[in-house]
């Protein structure tokens, strides 16, 4: 940590010669990777959503710095007695960036898209999070400013997963034209527009002057992609980006304490874990599971590793939804005694190896190979022997979305979420494995904790929900899928002249406000 800590002052101290800033109508950030796709429905990771939430728009969004829902594209919106029928009414006068309009027929497109085998168009997907509106029977357009939604049950995050950026809505026209290559010719209606992507490199974006939602005061956003935090460090400091986003916490650290920046950072519904291999393995066997729980300290990972920019979690709701989490679950502590009396248990005493893949860096990743090494050295510590395998991020996301094999033990994740039922839905279900396209990568499967998600994401009363959601999390807790480390305090570090951005607890980074003096 030290050695870290003095490589991180250092480059702090002599980053190399400034370059010319961006023009002041133009924002440069630093990213952490290329875009999988700028289609909203087929990408996944928040790296993506970043570009997307400021070309997109769908029909209800988050107010600024809270999970409150607010109109988006709808205006209003009614929600019939028995929770089955949604209806929006529409914004008028919007279009998309390519001149077509916005209106019911292009709501229903979107999700006929996604949901119907049979549509036309089903076939630019596939669409991994389709899963937030499989309650979904039919979208209706009963005039070209209604929009009607029925449901084949109650389903309580509806509102929330329409907020999510895979219900940002895209243009059916630039669909029907680009096919299968929509994703790199996106349009949306939004407040920036689609200028240009180098493959492997940096996006552009333009100001949508006939925009629905006033005054946009920058003419342009590059979303360049810089995988290694250090070199995000360097161009921060050299004037090559504006702002930076997950930086390491050595640099958030010393950034903290520059003059000429601007750190912001909030906690969020965030979740680092280890997804453990419950199918094949070692790890079959719960005792083995519990005992890594045990093995590994997480405070120690808070503290040393992350250097206070994450929190210790616990269970499968983020603290983050305080009304669903439950403070009284059980938490393993650290005790390697404990962890070695689990493992001599279970047969393994001194000789248990461990196959571990972590990314390189990613969305919401903390800092994965510094936090897989400190894993690796709690777990040697107990007579585990851990092998790490790191991969670039989006080949790190094909490998671990496929499922675990019979040659990986345990990988790092991290999510952010926008209700309590999403990780557990996408996540630990018994019908979310990879091969029925959900992300139980693990394999998990208890039907006690399935019948759990179903009812919580059914039932209307809030109060009944977090009653389910506490029960989950000791089912979750016992048979321990997962080893919960952390929650991240989200980062972002701009210099001193940026103004208008703000930390969302959806992780979204909306730039129509953003300006430079």
């Amino acid at each position: 940590m030290l050695v870290l800590a003095l490589a991180a002052a250092m480059l702090l101290l002599t980053a190399g010669c400034a370059r010319q800033r961006p023009p002041a109508d133009t924002l440069v950030v630093g990213q952490v990777a290329a875009p999988r796709s700028l289609d909203p429905q087929v990408t996944t990771a928040l790296n993506d959503f970043r570009i997307l939430v400021n070309l997109y728009e769908g029909l209800v969004r988050y107010r600024p710095g809270s999970l409150t829902l607010m109109p988006g594209l709808a205006a209003s919106w009614t929600v019939s007695e028995d929770g089955l029928v949604y209806r929006f009414k529409l914004r008028e006068g919007v279009r998309f960036h390519d001149g077509s309009r916005f209106d019911a027929a292009a709501v229903r497109f979107n999700f006929q898209r996604m949901l119907d085998p049979e549509h036309p168009f089903h076939h630019t997907g596939p669409f991994p999070l389709a899963f937030f509106f499989q309650q979904v029977e039919r979208v209706v357009a009963e005039d070209p400013l209604t929009v009607r939604f029925e449901l084949s049950e109650p389903f309580a995050p509806f509102l929330s997963n329409l907020a999510y950026p895979s219900a940002l809505l895209v243009s059916p026209a630039a669909v029907r034209r680009w096919g299968d290559e929509y994703g790199r010719h996106p349009s949306g209606t939004g407040p920036f527009r689609f200028a240009g992507w180098q493959r492997g490199g940096q996006v552009r974006l333009r100001r949508f002057e006939a925009w629905h939602g006033g005054e946009v005061p920058l003419s342009t956003l590059i979303f360049r992609p810089l995988t290694d935090p250090m070199t995000r460090v360097a161009e921060l400091m050299a004037g090559g980006v504006d702002l930076a986003l997950e930086l390491s916490p050595d640099n958030v650290a010393a950034f903290r304490a520059r003059a000429g920046y601007q750190v912001l950072e909030a906690t969020g519904p965030h979740l680092w874990f280890l997804i453990l291999n419950t199918r094949d393995g070692p790890l079959r066997d719960v005792r083995v599971r519990r005992a890594l729980s045990h093995a590994i300290d997480r405070r120690a990972l808070v503290q040393d590793v992350l250097r206070g920019t994450a929190e210790v979690a616990d269970g499968p709701v983020p603290r983050a939804f305080h009304w669903a989490f439950d403070p009284h679950v059980p938490s393993y502590a650290y005790d390697p005694a404990r962890a070695r009396a689990l493992l001599t248990e279970a047969g393994y005493g001194d000789e248990l190896t461990l196959n571990f893949v972590v990314p390189q860096g990613g969305s919401g990743m903390l800092a994965p190979l510094a936090m897989a090494t400190a894993v690796q050295g709690d777990l040697a510590r107990v007579g585990v022997e851990v092998r790490i395998q790191s991969y670039e991020w989006n080949a790190y996301l094909a490998r671990v979305n496929d499922g675990l094999d019979g040659e990986t033990d345990l990988a790092a994740m991290a999510w952010m979420t926008n209700d309590p039922d999403t990780l557990p839905s996408l996540a630990l279900r018994c019908g979310a494995v990879p091969s029925a396209g959900g992300f139980n990568s693990g394999w998990y499967c208890n039907p006690a904790a399935d019948q759990l998600i179903e009812q919580a994401r059914t039932a209307t009363d809030r109060k009944a929900r977090a009653r389910l959601y506490r029960a989950l999390a000791q089912v979750v807790q016992r048979d321990a899928p997962w080893v919960t480390i952390a929650s991240w305090r989200q980062n972002l570090v701009l210099r001193d002249d940026v103004r208008g951005i703000g930390l969302e607890p959806s992780f979204a980074l909306r730039l129509q406000r953003a300006s430079k003096r």
